[in-house]
């Protein structure tokens, strides 16, 4: 279901699509080499960085303590 907050937002992008004219954009063009190249490079590092903090945090949870080795009635499959 989507939150109400973003209907009003979906119902109002039709209205800001049609106050844009074609051909407003100036200085649109291709990117140069180097600028491509930074973006694609810079990408790269924060996906980097955010995959090594998905990573550290998902180290830092608590390790199974000594009762995971106990058994109990209703657990099949253990023991």
């Amino acid at each position: 279901m989507i939150p109400s907050g973003n209907i009003l937002l979906l119902l109002l992008l039709p209205v800001a699509a049609a106050q844009v004219t074609p051909g407003s954009c100036s200085g649109c063009g291709p990117l140069p080499l180097p600028l491509l190249g930074g973006l694609v490079a810079a990408d790269a590092v924060v996906s980097l960085l955010i995959v090594v903090a998905v990573f550290l945090c998902a180290g830092l949870r608590h390790r199974p303590t000594q009762e995971d080795g106990k058994v109990y009635i209703n657990m099949p499959g253990r023991g």
